[in-house]
Formats: structure tokens, sequence, C-alpha cells
């Protein structure tokens, strides 16, 4: 899928939820990436509860170059806390009360809905990804040229 330094990465995060018995999901690139999008990777973006930082935060620390805090930018608003492991940045987010702008500005509540997962295999480890369909709209909603590059390979299944 990418390079070795994103596979270490992602097994060493992957493993610390799973110790810690998280729910989580892949989202972002790499999610539209397991549905057959081919662009580089850019980073690991992970939803996990916004109580889970504190659970993972000790195993971590030493990884952390932002948060875990509020993020607000033109594109989201969401608690996030990002990592740097083994050169691959790691993007985890706070599921329960993302925030994301569609194409006219307007906000809206993207929770994340851990119910609703799809198991895809990734680096050799199957794990929770975002549905295919919830990708699409994720990425439709923010509609930044990499997103418009994702939903354009998404949709040749279609």
């Amino acid at each position: 899928m990418e390079n070795r330094a994103s596979e270490k990465a992602f097994k060493w995060i992957v493993g610390i939820l799973e110790n810690h018995n998280l729910p989580f999901q892949i989202t972002g690139g790499l999610a539209a990436r397991a549905y057959g999008s081919r662009r580089p990777l850019n980073d690991i973006d992970i939803d996990i509860s916004d109580d889970g930082f504190y659970q993972i935060l000790p195993d971590v620390r030493g990884y952390v170059i932002f948060g875990p805090e509020r993020f607000v930018d033109e594109h989201f608003d969401l608690l996030l806390m990002t990592l740097r492991y083994a050169g691959q940045e790691i993007d985890i987010s706070g599921g329960d009360t993302i925030r994301i702008p569609d194409g006219e500005g307007y906000w809206h509540d993207a929770p994340t809905d851990f119910s609703k997962l799809g198991i895809k295999d990734i680096f050799g480890i199957s794990v929770p990804v975002m549905v295919k369909e919830e990708v699409l709209k994720y990425k439709k909603l923010l509609d930044r040229p990499v997103d418009r590059e994702d939903i354009q390979a998404l949709e040749k299944d279609y």
C-alpha cells in the first residue's frame, strides 16, 4: 500500500488501540485507499471516541506533535492528536464531536458511528474502516482536490 514507515506506524498505533480495547475506525485517505484509491498517502487518519485519548496518551506521549486539543481550520472542527512515528504522521480524531463544512461553508455534525464499519485488510491486518458510502459522503462534503481525486477513484466501482 505505501512504504515501510507507513506500515510500521500503522501496526504500532493499531496495536495500542487494540490493547486498550478502544473502538476505532480508519478514515480519510487510507480508508479511500482501502476501497481502491491510489493517490499517495499523506497521513494515517483514525477516529476514536473523544474519551479514548486519555487512555492511549501514556503509550504515545513521546510521539505527540500536536494535542490532544480542539483543532479548527477551514476543513475541520474536532478533537485532534497528531503523532509522528517512524517518520509517518498519524492523525487521531475524536469521533464524537467532529464537524466538517460542506462546499458552501455550512458546518455539519459528522460524528463517527462505530457500529457502521467495514472490515478491510490494510498492511496485512483486518481493521475497521469507514464504510465506502460514508467515505464518499465525507469526501464530497470536504470537496478538496485530494477528496475529488479519491471520489473519482471510488466511484469507478459504481
